[in-house]
């Protein structure tokens, strides 16, 4: 599988019984597909798969695929601490016909890199599918470092990995030692490196509600090759990023923005609490700028 465009890991939208709103997910598979994302992602940290139970994943994992049609990809999350339960996501998921899986390093345990990649090669042989590597130290403590990568050679279905270290240098090491397996940006604020190091794709939680400025970042970038282009457009998103990742409420600002958009994706789970009237705010305020800014650049180019 070739991995190329926006990849958007959906949000679950709640009532404020915290029950799923099949409404509202719905509405968001229509919009993200009728903005032009490539694919999507169920079962992601933005989905908040940690806070639902399995019974409540496996449910979600067919109902997407229902939704979507067959119109762009499905890529389902596998993310869990034990292996077994790792496995039972990617079964279902080759069981509902997804287009490939993502694998992440479990969460807590701290496994070496022979434990991540047996961890990840056991999923593998479970579904059979493309995989895209989830590297994400900030939230796992651990990375999936070149010996890691290297066991992992075993298997051609490791196609793709969306890395979310931040370190730039592994974005470099990635793309000179590894070229067999995609790029895809997993560090919003470093798009612009990303695509100018050969990614072909972005797994982005702000395209949950603002589709188009992340399609216009990918377009700019790696379809027009137009850099200059691509930072007018990174400049404009930059002070969104930035709201987003500040003070811990990343989930709930992507689903208040997607809220903004007409579709009320509801509370997250605790323990995580709404954004306040300040937090929505000062929200809503970058994402009008931002929007502003955007329509300014496409005006002028």
């Amino acid at each position: 599988m070739q991995f190329e465009g926006i990849y958007t890991p959906l949000v679950t939208p709640y009532h404020a019984d915290f029950t799923l709103n099949e409404e509202a997910l719905a509405a968001t598979v229509e919009l993200l597909i009728g903005a032009g994302v490539h694919g999507l992602i169920v079962a992601g940290t933005t989905g908040e798969y940690y806070a639902q139970s399995a019974e409540e994943r496996l449910d979600l994992i067919p109902r997407v695929k229902n939704l979507i049609a067959g119109r762009v990809p499905m890529i389902v999350g596998t993310g869990a601490i034990r292996t077994e339960e790792a496995i039972t996501y990617a079964k279902a998921a080759k069981a509902a016909e997804a287009d490939a899986i993502l694998i992440a390093t479990p969460p807590y345990a701290y496994p070496t890199a022979r434990e991540i990649a047996l961890h990840a090669l056991a999923i593998d042989r479970a579904a059979n599918l493309p995989v895209m590597l989830y590297n994400y130290p900030g939230r796992m403590s651990v990375n999936m470092d070149e010996e890691t990568l290297d066991r992992l050679g075993r298997s051609p279905n490791f196609c793709a990995i969306k890395e979310s270290s931040g370190d730039i240098n592994r974005l470099h090491m990635l793309a000179r030692d590894y070229p067999h397996i995609a790029l895809s940006c997993g560090m919003d604020d470093q798009a612009l490196e990303f695509f100018a190091w050969g990614a072909r794709s972005w797994v982005c939680a702000g395209s949950n509600f603002a589709p188009e400025a992340h399609i216009a970042m990918y377009r700019a970038c790696a379809v027009e090759g137009d850099f200059t282009k691509g930072r007018a457009i990174m400049s404009a998103m930059l002070p969104l990023m930035r709201v987003l990742e500040q003070g811990g409420k990343f989930i709930q600002c992507i689903k208040h923005g997607l809220t903004l958009r007409g579709i009320d994706a509801g509370p997250p789970r605790r323990p995580l609490q709404p954004l306040n009237k300040d937090d929505k705010r000062e929200l809503e305020e970058v994402i009008r700028t931002m929007n502003k800014s955007l329509a300014a650049i496409e005006g002028a180019l």
